[in-house]
C-alpha cells in the first residue's frame, strides 16, 4: 500500500517533534501500523490517508496519556517537562498546522474538535510557545534570498541572529568562539559542501545546541535507519513553520550527531 507507507516518514517526524525522541516517536508511528494490520477496515483510500493516519496517531496517543519522552535529562529533561504543562493539545495543533500544514479545518479533524477550538489551541499554542524560547539562532543557508528571508523570520519573532554563512568554512569560522543557542541549516550548501557536516563540526566543538534543517527531500533523512533531526522543514517553508520549529527546538535543546544522508 503505497499510499500508506508514502506517509510513514512525515508521521515519524511529526511525533518524534511531539515527543522529543526518535525512538518514542517512532514507536508511537509503528502503533498507527499495527492498528491498521490487526484491523484492516481501518486503512484509508488514498485521498485521505495523512489525514486519516494522523488521527489515528492521536487517538492512540491520547489514549496513552501523550507523555514526552522521559529519555533525556538535564536542559532537555526540563524542557520536556515544561511542555508537558502547556495548555492540552496546543501544541500538538501548533505542530499540525505550522510544520505538517494541514489546515484548521483538518487540525479540527485530526483533534475531533470543533474548528473554533482548533483555531483557539493553534493560537494559544503559537503564544505560549513564542513567550517561552528567545536566543540567538544561526543561519546557514546558501541562497542569499531564503537567508534573508530566514533572518527576517528569526528577528521579527524576538530572535537574535548570531550569524548568516553559505558555507561549512564560513560556518565554521562564524561560531570559532561564542556558540548560537540554535543552529537552522540547510542540507546542501554553496560549494557542494554538507550542512549535516557544518552541523556535526560544530556540535563537536560546542556540544549539545538545537538544530533544525531544511531540506526539499525531507523523506531522505527519515528514513528510521540512522539517528534523525528532531525537527526538519520542507523547502518551501513557510515563517509559522520555522517558528513553531525554532520554539520547539529551543524547548528540547537536544540534537544527535546525523550521518550524511543523500
Amino acid at each position: 500500500m503505497k499510499h500508506i507507507s508514502n506517509q510513514i516518514p512525515f508521521l515519524r517526524r511529526y511525533a518524534r517533534a511531539l515527543t522529543g525522541s526518535q525512538s518514542t516517536g517512532d514507536a508511537y508511528a509503528a502503533a498507527v501500523l499495527e492498528a491498521m494490520i490487526a484491523d484492516p477496515a481501518t486503512v484509508p483510500d488514498p485521498a485521505s490517508a495523512r489525514l486519516e493516519m494522523f488521527r489515528m496517531f492521536h487517538g492512540i496517543w491520547h489514549s496513552s496519556g501523550a507523555p514526552v519522552s522521559e529519555e533525556e535529562q538535564g536542559k532537555a529533561a526540563k524542557a520536556q517537562a515544561h511542555l508537558a504543562r502547556l495548555t492540552v493539545n496546543s501544541r500538538e495543533a501548533l505542530l499540525l498546522f505550522a510544520m505538517e500544514d494541514f489546515n484548521v479545518e483538518q487540525v479540527a479533524h485530526i483533534l475531533e474538535s470543533s474548528v473554533e477550538e482548533a483555531s483557539e489551541l493553534i493560537r494559544i499554542g503559537q503564544q505560549e510557545l513564542a513567550e517561552a524560547a528567545r536566543g540567538s539562532v544561526m543561519i546557514i543557508e546558501d541562497e542569499p534570498i531564503i537567508a534573508a528571508d530566514l533572518e527576517h523570520i528569526v528577528s521579527d519573532a524576538g530572535h537574535r541572529v548570531f550569524g548568516v554563512a553559505q558555507t561549512h568554512d564560513e560556518a565554521i569560522e562564524i561560531a570559532s568562539g561564542e556558540k548560537p543557542d540554535l543552529i537552522l541549516a540547510d542540507i546542501r550548501l554553496a560549494d557542494e559542501s554538507s550542512g549535516i557536516d557544518a552541523v556535526n563540526d560544530l556540535l563537536s566543538t560546542h556540544g549539545d545546541i538545537p538544530v533544525i534543517f531544511i531540506t526539499a527531500y525531507p523523506e531522505r533523512l527519515l528514513t528510521g535507519e540512522k539517528p534523525e533531526p528532531a525537527f526538519l522543514i520542507t523547502k518551501p517553508f513557510r515563517a509559522e513553520q520555522v517558528l513553531s520549529s525554532i520554539s520547539q527546538a529551543m524547548f528540547f535543546a537536544s540534537t544527535e550527531v546525523l550521518s550524511e544522508g543523500t
